[in-house]
């Protein structure tokens, strides 16, 4: 699998398009960058461009812009409602596929010393790539903008991490590094500025300073005016979206909202959006109004009709979720993308990959879904009505172990392959051999441990055969295996499930031969 990095960067020009437009062509045409959104705020003056790309494509695709950029954007004609401090204001790497964040702070560290090298300006690292703790937080770099620049330059504890320590007028000074997936997200609100950033304070984790702080942990936030929107907005960053996620943003904004008589008039996401994000304000709605609702469309739909999250434009889940659009550019859809038939052949072929734990993620698969469909033809007919409580706690599970059997089917050939790319390693020297046969080891644990996990999940939903051939997956790898605990460990919990299956087989067979009596 390739790896992929996402790029972030902000860019201090909303409203001209021709320079807008120009900065996302540069982006466009990096080769092995794919810019995935384009997000302009006429008020912030401030455009967010969103790509990705392999870890050097990435980086290269960030310069190209910024050399447009100092050709365009004159920094000292600058105004907006969005704090700000150079053209091309922050650069974040984030990782998102097969990629660590070891990775993506050497992105933002070459990136860093690249620009300066190149264009003469100065340069901060922050978030994970920071070199000093006081420079983790974005905004603390940033405070004071672009105004305080020549003064904050001349102090020797403000000294960029790469290029001078000079004021560059046109430019001011660009900070990058690497961070987990950021979620900027706005509350839309008919009151004053004033009044939205009263809000933002009460909720944001820095509050009014260190003796007030703010209820939610891991986020930022500011109130500002949209004048061409005619609203204002209490304006977040969800720095970390599983500790506060977005639903618990709109239900706090709505809170202080209402206790100040002023109208929440729907929400706004800036850029892209992670699936979970989304799905788990699905789930949060789901459980709060007792909803029963089971496709990962119709979870997506109710999110942006309770966040209003098309108030102020349209919201195209195909466009903005991020893991869409990176299936959708995706040439190989793996093996689950393929007809029923060419799926049979590939695993008929002359290849150890896909095997026995593919075929039985896909037999689980099968067997969750019949599971889904006998709840389904029975949940919601008048015959069966008394059935539909028990209907609406066993359908969901089904449901659930179904989506994620069928991608067991492509993680277990692609745990497989890597022990296969292990087995190519050179062998030449001791210390090749050693390499090799370190990465050899761990293969065949990653193809121990996919099988054996699907296991445990179709042994809950009393799958037989499917449980059958993980077992026989995982008693095949694990003979070649040195590490006698993994083994010992692996094999008693993978018996121990099969066990559990052969029980569970037992009692439903047994209750449909006593039905059918």
């Amino acid at each position: 699998m390739a790896k992929l990095v996402e790029c972030v960067p902000n860019f201090s020009e909303g409203n001209n398009k021709e320079v807008i437009d120009a900065l996302g062509q540069a982006i466009s045409r990096t080769p092995g960058c794919v810019l995935l959104d384009v997000d302009a705020g006429a008020s912030t003056n401030r455009t967010v461009y969103t790509f990705v790309g392999s870890p050097e494509a990435i980086v290269e695709g960030a310069l190209s812009a910024a050399r447009v950029a100092e050709q365009l954007i004159d920094m000292s004609q600058h105004t907006g409602e969005h704090p700000r401090m150079g053209a091309l204001d922050v650069c974040p790497f984030v990782p998102v596929m097969n990629v660590s964040m070891e990775e993506c702070v050497t992105c933002a560290h070459v990136f860093g010393q690249r620009l300066a090298a190149e264009l003469g300006v100065p340069v901060y690292l922050y978030g994970e790539a920071a070199r000093e703790e006081s420079r983790k937080a974005l905004p603390a770099i940033r405070a004071g903008e672009y105004e305080a620049l020549p003064e904050k330059l001349a102090k020797p504890e403000w000294a960029p991490d790469f290029g001078p320590p000079t004021f560059v007028p046109r430019w001011g000074a660009t900070v990058t590094g690497a961070r987990t997936f950021l979620i900027a997200y706005n509350v839309n609100l008919l009151c004053t500025k004033e009044l939205a950033h009263r809000i933002a304070l009460n909720l944001r984790e820095q509050g009014r300073g260190a003796n007030q702080p703010g209820r939610l942990k891991r986020v930022q936030g500011i109130g500002w005016y949209l004048e061409e929107e005619n609203i204002a907005q209490v304006s977040t960053n969800l720095l970390d979206f599983e500790t506060t996620p977005l639903h618990a943003i709109y239900e706090e904004v709505c809170r202080d909202a209402e206790a100040l008589n002023l109208p929440v008039v729907g929400s706004q996401l800036v850029g892209l959006v992670p699936k979970k994000a989304m799905l788990d304000t699905a789930e949060f709605y789901i459980k709060k109004e007792k909803l029963f609702i089971l496709e990962e469309e119709q979870k997506i739909r109710l999110v942006v009709s309770r966040l209003g999250l098309d108030s102020l434009s349209p919201f195209h889940p195909r466009e903005r979720i991020i893991e869409y659009l990176v299936q959708a550019g995706e040439v190989d859809g793996g093996l689950v993308a393929k007809p029923l038939g060419a799926f049979v052949r590939a695993v008929g072929g002359r290849s150890a990959a896909p095997g026995g734990g593919s075929v039985s993620a896909a037999a689980a698969a099968l067997g969750a879904a019949l599971g889904c469909m006998v709840g389904l033809m029975s949940y919601g007919k008048r015959q069966f009505e008394e059935l539909d409580p028990i209907m609406r706690k066993l359908i969901p599970p089904f449901h659930q172990a179904m989506d994620e059997l069928v991608a067991m089917v492509d993680a277990d050939s692609r745990a497989f392959s890597s022990y296969m790319e292990a087995m190519k390693l050179p062998k030449s020297t001791p210390e090749e051999q050693e390499r090799r046969m370190a990465a050899m080891q761990q293969g065949l644990k990653t193809a121990v441990r996919v099988p054996c996990a699907l296991a445990e999940k179709v042994g809950a939903k009393m799958l037989e055969a499917a449980v059958f051939g993980a077992y026989f997956n995982v008693m095949i790898n694990l003979k070649d295996i040195t590490d006698e605990k993994f083994k010992l460990a692996m094999s008693q919990k993978v018996s121990r499930l099969l066990e559990e299956a052969k029980q569970g087989s037992a009692l439903v067979l047994a209750l449909l031969e006593k039905r059918g009596a």
